[in-house]
């Protein structure tokens, strides 16, 4: 960008996280979990990946149940392969630098910024009087738990790339301003998911797979056993007719692209190799093959999911020890911040 001050040269870094609203899903999995696994294993960049309860406040929650939920969210990660040996894996309000960044961040970032983001206006809606200041400042927390580790690439779905650009703009602004030459803060690069990276419901092949769908059936929660995932595809809304041939054909009807993309997904191959092996059957034929498929990936992920569930002094073990490790990065780079900026210390 032409306002950078210099190349960034730092460590590559990884940051991601999720809130630990509801239960995590086949969608959270295909979508995010599985990338965020290959990157780690990959061993190109420092992963950073956090059960972001702080952003999870900024909308109505049941505090008594919060931290059961930062536990599950925590076991999902682990079960679906983020390993903490390789990884920081923690709570976002167990490293307070997060937050502190984000003061600062506030001072950077433009209202004009963030009256754009679309999200807020979504979960506001028609009654934004009464949403919460930290739901209007979400990207900008977001941008300071990127940043808080000069995080190089984040991983992001369609529904964030919006807040990544505030990101950006934040650092590059911060570095402009404050830099004085050096380029403090990287311009994080996206991280673009790959095949299966949106997957709708079950009940509706036009809406993503979500946790706060009021119906379990619209979902495959990564806790579910062999036989609720079975069940749950045999209900799996579909179409009359049987599997088409031709991916333009598949494309006009939503609930058997869903279908056909879980199978292609789970298997590693592409939805016209589905189609050659499937087309001119009806789903009495693929949802039986579907379900099998579905359970014999997900089931080890369910078992070890309920595993550590089950230990919640494992879980929480392996959190303190990630929010050290964290603290460790973030640290020096919030003192960095205030001391760029002019904090008396």
């Amino acid at each position: 960008m032409s306002d950078n001050p210099t190349e960034y040269n730092g460590p590559k870094r990884i940051f991601s996280g999720m809130q630990p609203t509801g239960q995590l899903h086949l969608g959270n999995y295909l979508g995010a979990l599985k990338n965020w696994v290959a990157l780690q294993d990959e061993g190109s960049f420092e992963c950073f990946y956090c059960v972001v309860d702080m952003h999870a406040i900024t909308m109505p929650h049941d505090p008594k149940a919060l931290p059961g939920a930062v536990r599950a969210a925590a076991a999902a990660y682990i079960a679906a392969g983020v390993d903490p040996a390789k990884s920081a894996l923690f709570a976002q309000s167990a490293v307070p630098e997060h937050a502190e960044l984000a003061w600062i961040f506030n001072c950077v970032a433009r209202m004009g910024w963030a009256e754009r983001m679309t999200q807020f206006k979504d979960k506001a809606g028609k009654d934004k009087e009464r949403a919460s200041v930290g739901l209007f400042t979400y990207p900008v927390l977001m941008a300071a738990d990127i940043l808080v580790y000069k995080a190089t690439h984040v991983p992001v779905g369609d529904d964030q790339k919006q807040h990544l650009e505030l990101c950006r703009d934040v650092a590059a602004r911060f570095n402009r301003d404050y830099g004085d030459g050096e380029m403090i803060f990287p311009i994080t690069e996206p991280v673009i998911q790959g095949p299966g990276a949106r997957i709708m419901s079950l009940r509706d092949g036009l809406s993503k797979m979500s946790k706060s769908d009021v119906s379990d059936n619209s979902r495959i929660n990564l806790h579910d056993d062999a036989d609720t995932i079975a069940k749950k595809i045999r209900k799996a809304k579909t179409d009359p007719e049987p599997l088409p041939d031709t991916m333009e054909a598949l494309n006009a009807r939503p609930e058997a692209t869903n279908l056909v993309g879980i199978y292609a997904a789970l298997t590693g191959r592409t939805k016209a190799d589905v189609l050659a092996e499937f087309a001119g059957q009806g789903f009495g034929v693929f949802k039986p093959a579907l379900a099998d498929v579905a359970v014999e990936y997900l089931a080890p992920i369910s078992d070890e999911f309920r595993r550590l569930v089950a230990d919640q002094a494992e879980i929480d073990r392996i959190l303190t020890d990630g929010a050290e490790r964290a603290r460790t990065v973030a640290a020096p780079v919030l003192k960095q911040a205030k001391q760029v900026i002019g904090y008396w210390s």
